[in-house]
């Protein structure tokens, strides 16, 4: 029988933090799993590498569902973004060997494919509209056809999802820089630009907006009334999931479709947004909820009520965690859309191969496993960097949610 032999937890810096987890077998071959979590990475490899670890050595790399049982039920303390996190890796790592010793692409484990590509939307941003319109343009002349439009409010400079430079990264200061918000005058400003965008945009491409946790439930439903002859694709993390009965207010207010899920990391933190039919998209990603395994449970459980994916696939996941995304987005019946905001070309320097990028889709490598390979020969020249996420406060300067 095949057993691990070694895991080994792996920190990279090529324009941010990854951490990566490298499983080994006794028959030499080598998984790779994703444990990035954004500001939070060296406490995931710490878990890792201390706790879970050595717990892999001697198992059999075969028992995906054994081993995930075995890390979840198996400890007292559960849940929660850093355990789900390192949960995931190990997870996508098994998936990773499983693929490469039967010589298939993890989809095609997974009951094969469900359809012939994956619909990806991507980032639009600009600091006013005029910016944020070049950069619509920029993303419909790269083939997408869903696009995510974020404009910085007048005065308040700390508006979400403002990109600085081609890529955006939220996470940006060694120490958290606090950032002013506005939340009536984002309530005033953002229907307008959206609209302007809408009208920009040709009719069958799809238009998203994230509100990003930063609206109470009832200031949620005033936004998503005032857009909805915008015909959004979805209004995302409207309000904090925390009080999952609070989407029920907002869901009675506005017919604007909404997502919520990127910071969740459990079927229990969504139990209730989707039996309950009050959200549209769930969003879970695969590197922050258990990986493969579980969120495959958490999509199976959302078809019953007819919520589909909309998966989180920020820069902030790395190239193992977006392809492990899309293989899992191939094979499932409710799929709605993944997100997908590409990576500078260093990244390339260390992550080889995955998803391959056309015309608004993303297709997995047919390469067995995952389809992505580390190099750590390359990875070794970039050292970890210490990068904070923002804090928003008020005028007052009471603390904001982010």
């Amino acid at each position: 029988m095949d057993t691990i032999v070694a895991a080994d937890v792996l920190i990279t810096c090529p324009s941010r933090n990854f951490v990566t987890l490298k499983i080994t077998t006794a028959d030499g071959v080598v998984g790779w799993g994703d444990a990035t979590l954004n500001g939070r990475e060296l406490a995931v490899a710490s878990y890792l590498r201390d706790h879970v670890c050595p717990l892999l050595i001697g198992r059999d790399p075969a028992r995906i569902e054994d081993i995930w049982n075995y890390l979840f039920k198996g400890v007292y303390w559960r849940r929660g973004p850093m355990t789900m996190t390192a949960v995931a890796a190990v997870d996508l790592a098994l998936w990773d060997i499983k693929g490469k010793v039967a010589q298939m692409p993890v989809y095609q484990l997974l009951g094969g494919a469900a359809r012939q590509a994956v619909l990806v939307y991507t980032h639009a941003s600009g600091a006013d509209v005029p910016e944020l319109l070049e950069d619509v343009a920029a993303a419909r002349g790269r083939g997408f056809r869903a696009i995510r439009a974020q404009a910085g409010v007048p005065g308040v400079a700390g508006t979400y999802g403002v990109k600085h430079g081609q890529y955006y990264e939220p996470a940006n200061a060694a120490l958290p820089e606090e950032q002013h918000w506005d939340t009536e005058a984002y309530l005033r400003f953002a229907p307008d630009y959206l609209g302007q965008v809408r009208d920009f945009l040709d009719s069958e491409v799809a238009l998203l907006h994230d509100i990003h946790h930063r609206l109470t439930p009832l200031e949620a439903a005033r936004f998503g009334r005032s857009v909805e002859d915008l015909h959004l694709f979805w209004m995302e993390d409207p309000t904090p999931a925390d009080n999952q009965e609070s989407f029920r207010l907002i869901r009675s207010h506005t017919i604007t479709p909404i997502a919520t899920g990127e910071v969740l990391s459990s079927i229990w933190d969504v139990k209730q947004l989707i039996a309950e039919q009050l959200i549209d998209y769930v969003r879970l990603s695969v590197t922050h909820s258990g990986g493969i395994t579980h969120l495959r449970k958490v999509f199976n459980f959302a078809e019953l009520y007819q919520v589909r994916s909309g998966s989180h696939g920020p820069s902030d996941i790395s190239p193992i965690g977006q392809a492990g995304a899309v293989h899992l987005d191939m094979t499932i019946a409710n799929f709605g859309i993944q997100e997908f905001m590409g990576y500078p070309q260093i990244v390339s320097e260390v992550f080889h191969g995955g998803p391959t990028y056309a015309d608004g889709y993303l297709t997995p490598s047919e390469a067995p496993g995952l389809g992505i390979e580390y190099d750590e020969t390359a990875a070794a020249r970039f050292e970890y960097s210490p990068k904070y996420l923002p804090v928003a406060r008020r005028a007052d300067g009471t603390v904001h949610d982010w």
